[in-house]
């Protein structure tokens, strides 16, 4: 559940206790826009900043732990036991990247409202957490300013993106499989933004049973 210093920041945020209150982020990345699309709205980053611990951490493992991985690996290849999965598991990868250009996140148009949100969407913070904030009147999304190593416990969140509840809906399907759930805006323009991530599965699940979704509450 939310912390209560979460919840106290979302009041003084919204100037009212949020009806939906959830951590959640863009699920697979901002898909690469096209260059003149991308050089029109400044060259925003596209992925998210990294904590400077998160380097350190890099360095550690790759002065301490590395080496060890890589003795242990070659120990293995060289006396033929390599297991067969491991090698199917180091292929996969390239496997899983193909489908529509827009990986469904959004709507594939960068020039309406889903697509200027992901254009400016690591401008206006550099985390991958967004606090998403619901009232009858408004949806907000908020986030820490500065790089976190746990944004999730960040003091100073502030909004990032705010919409009337005429200009948005939320679309949100209960039962959805544990750590797997997902939700979408819906703007009047016609365009639509796919969220994940969502930080903890008992929030999430709260989030979806909320009567809001199923009586059309919020949207237009």
């Amino acid at each position: 559940m939310a912390k209560r210093k979460v919840l106290r920041r979302a009041k003084k945020i919204l100037g009212e206790e949020p009806a939906l209150l959830v951590w959640c982020g863009i699920r697979g990345g901002i898909p690469r826009p096209p260059k003149e699309t991308h050089r029109a709205a400044g060259k925003g980053r596209l992925k998210p900043g990294r904590h400077w611990a998160f380097y350190l951490g890099a360095v550690l493992f790759c002065v301490f732990v590395l080496p060890y991985l890589l003795m242990d690996f070659l120990s293995q290849k060289l006396n033929g036991n390599l297991d067969r999965d491991a090698r199917r598991d180091t292929r996969s990868p390239g496997r899983t990247r193909a489908g529509a250009p827009h990986n469904g996140v959004f709507d594939g148009d960068w020039d309406l409202t889903a697509g200027q949100l992901l254009l400016r969407w690591y401008d206006a913070s550099p985390n991958r957490a967004r606090l998403f904030l619901a009232t009858r009147d408004r949806v907000c999304l908020a986030a820490s300013p500065r790089r976190r190593l746990f944004p999730h416990r960040a003091d100073d969140v502030r909004p990032v993106a705010e919409f009337r509840s005429d200009e948005v809906l939320i679309e949100a399907e209960a039962g959805q499989p544990r750590g797997f759930a997902e939700f979408r805006l819906h703007f009047t323009d016609g365009s639509w933004l796919s969220l994940g991530n969502l930080a903890d599965s008992d929030d999430a699940d709260r989030f979806f049973a909320h009567p809001g979704h199923r009586q059309g509450v919020f949207g237009a």
